[in-house]
Order: structure tokens, then C-alpha cells, then sequence
């Protein structure tokens, strides 16, 4: 651990909350170098196994190298990157094999996926690759470990919206029914009619800005029994704030009581990711609580 918690604050506060590359640069600085290596122990990653026709259409499964024969639970991840940009892993930073990594440290087999980027490739193309992997997941994961009544999402900003859009769009836990066991959604735009005309919004939802209110998923998220785990961070962008905000206040409007969302205190938006397996992370014990409370 190269700085203290004081340090660390200071330094994600000078970096600010708008999304530039300095930005991101800051933050893989103050994450990358304080991942544990001993999360990468004794995992078997087997890499771009293909779930569709697309060269986006591939993820990586991460397991145990010496099975134990029970079967675990699953947790499958989707990543950010703004709808137009991003991967499942990377040859310059430890992301998101730490995240894979350290799932099967908690005792899961995890799932790693790319999928299609806008503009090519816009709404709800997301949650049709999700409902994909899916797929892919229920058929094969068996053959890993991992038990395929027991899978969890997780997305990340797009991520966590296309995971949003497989939970409410596809008829209440997706298309395979209850096979999804959570989901769990960090830093998501919840009422897509109140999202920002920015260039990757534009190029995923359309140009067609009177479209956007019936693509949000906040009422559907509200509606449905399946358990959630959601999060904003203290540092994130405001209109991730704002949205978390609206969530929360709908919720208990319409359900009573306080949301499912968790703000996640010296954050900001790539660090509950970027720092799952260090000393920084305030994302992961959530999630092991989480998963452990509904596999």
C-alpha cells in the first residue's frame, strides 16, 4: 500500500469528477500498483470463448485451477467504457482480470464479457448481448464449477445499464427466468429521458430524444423481487449522483423504506471496480456479503 487513506482521498478529490483521460489515467496510478498479487493465485482463466456470431460475442471464465467438485456460484461481469469503448480485460492495466481473479478467491467462478459498441451497434444491443452470455453461461458453466441456478450480474456505468436493461426488459429475471440469482449495478443512469445529450448517449439511445423516457429501467427496477445491489460513489459524476438520488426517493415513495443503493464513501467512478483485490476496496466486501446472502 504506497499511500494512507488520507493520502489516497486527497489524491481521487485532486483528480475530479469528470471522466477525462487524465482522469482515468489518475486512477488506474492510484489503484493498479495496489492489487494484491495473491488474488491471481491458483486461477485457471480460459480466454475470448465465443457466445454469438459478433468478434465482440466472447468472455473469459475465471475458475479454480483444482476443482473441488462442488459446484459455485457465478458471478459474470459487464464493463464500462460509455456504450462506445471498453473490454473485458486489458494488456496495460490488471483490469478486469482482478475482478475475475478475486471472485474465485470468495469461492465463485466468474464470467468476463465483451460485447457490441455503439454507434454501430445501439439500443437494446447491450442487453441482447447480456441475455446472450447469458445463455452461454446456463449451457456451459456447469463444465467450470460453477452451479447455473447461482449467476449474478454486475455491470459498471454502461455496463450497469445494459444489466439493467436484461433485468427489466426481458420479462422479470431475463429471458431464462429465475437462473439469475442478483444483480448488482454501480453507478447507473436509472431514467434514460433525463440523461444528457452527450455523444455516447446519442449513439447508443438515438437520436431520437423522445424515445429516451420508455428506455429507462427505474420503474422496472422498483417493480421487480429480484434481489439488488446498487451503489454510487462519493466522487461520481453528478449526473450518476442525481440518478441514484431519483432512485432512492422513487423507491421509498413506492415501496416504503430505504432503496437497495449503498453510497460508497472515497470513490469515485472507476475506483469500486478498479480497486476490487487492494487495500482500497469498498465495492467487493459488499458484493461477497451480497452473493453470499442470495446463492
Amino acid at each position: 500500500m504506497t499511500q494512507s487513506f488520507k493520502e489516497r482521498r486527497a489524491a481521487l478529490i485532486a483528480l475530479g469528477l469528470d471522466l477525462t483521460p487524465e482522469m482515468v489515467a489518475g486512477t488506474v496510478s492510484l489503484t493498479a500498483p495496489d492489487i494484491d498479487p495473491a488474488i491471481y493465485d491458483a486461477v485457471a482463466v480460459t480466454k475470448d470463448l465465443s457466445y454469438g456470431a459478433h468478434e465482440r460475442h466472447v468472455l473469459d471464465v475465471y475458475a479454480p485451477v483444482a476443482a473441488s467438485g462442488a459446484e459455485r456460484p457465478v458471478l459474470v461481469y459487464v464493463h464500462g467504457g460509455g456504450f462506445v469503448r471498453g473490454a473485458k480485460d486489458s494488456d496495460q492495466t490488471p483490469y478486469f482480470k482482478n475482478i475475475g481473479s478475486w471472485a474465485v478467491q470468495q469461492g465463485w467462478v466468474a464470467v468476463a464479457i465483451n460485447y457490441r459498441l455503439a454507434p454501430e451497434f445501439a439500443y437494446p444491443s447491450g442487453a441482447e448481448d447480456v441475455a446472450a452470455a447469458m445463455t452461454w453461461v446456463i449451457d456451459h458453466i456447469g463444465e467450470y464449477g460453477g452451479d447455473a441456478t447461482k449467476v449474478f450480474l454486475c455491470g459498471q456505468s454502461a455496463g450497469s445499464m445494459h444489466v439493467a436493461d436484461y433485468v427489466v426488459g426481458h420479462g422479470g429475471y431475463g429471458p431464462h427466468g429465475r437462473a439469475l440469482a442478483g444483480a448488482a449495478i454501480v453507478s447507473c443512469l436509472y431514467d434514460v429521458g433525463r440523461a444528457t445529450r452527450k455523444d455516447m448517449h446519442l449513439a447508443y439511445w438515438g437520436a431520437d430524444v423522445s424515445a429516451w423516457p420508455e428506455r429507462g429501467t427505474l420503474g422496472g427496477l422498483i417493480d421487480t423481487d429480484l434481489p439488488l445491489l446498487c451503489t454510487v460513489s462519493e466522487f461520481d459524476e453528478p449526473e450518476f449522483q442525481d440518478h441514484a438520488t431519483q432512485f432512492a426517493a422513487e423507491w421509498h415513495a413506492r415501496k416504503g423504506g430505504f432503496a437497495p443503493l449503498h453510497l460508497l464513501y472515497s470513490q469515485n467512478h472507476l475506483t469500486p471496480v478498479y480497486a476490487i483485490g487492494s487495500p482500497w476496496d469498498a465495492f467487493g466486501p459488499l458484493l461477497s456479503r451480497f452473493i453470499d446472502a442470495n446463492a
